[in-house]
């Protein structure tokens, strides 16, 4: 069984998480710049089975498309036709960087570093990943 791969896709950097291979936990991987990710993914793909990934999909609050869609499905669409065998999800991203933010300050990191919006992102993939493996999980 390979890994699930979690996308929390921006603008300027894009936060990734991935599960153990039992497809139970979620970690954060890394978070790359936006333009970087596609020679990121095809080194990790290299070294690592990932069986599906899971793309953050961005809602306003009302369940309506945020700004970033076009962009995350801009993504995808460019990922499927490089990766055609791997299945693509989408999950619902609302909240996950308001929740990264807190799980932040709750562990104890200090100021300086919670400045640092790559590691929000991050947390927020793993959020998102988290979120999709219970779902999974409970529903199968």
């Amino acid at each position: 069984m390979g890994r699930i791969m979690a996308i929390d896709y921006g603008k300027k950097r894009t936060g990734i998480a991935v599960s153990d291979p039992m497809q139970m936990i979620a970690t954060g991987l890394d978070t790359v710049e936006t333009k970087n990710l596609f020679d990121f993914i095809a080194t990790y793909f290299a070294d690592e089975t990932v069986d599906e990934i899971v793309v953050g999909e961005p809602l306003l609050e009302n369940g309506q498309p945020a700004q970033n869609l076009p962009r995350v499905k801009a993504f995808i669409n460019t990922f499927q036709g490089k990766y055609p065998s791997i299945k693509v999800t989408l999950q619902d991203e609302r909240y996950t960087s308001r929740e990264a933010k807190r799980t932040i300050v709750g562990s104890g990191i200090n100021k300086k570093k919670r400045r640092d919006k790559s590691l929000v992102d991050k947390i927020a993939a793993v959020i998102i990943l988290q979120q999709y493996i219970e779902k999974k999980h409970y529903t199968a």
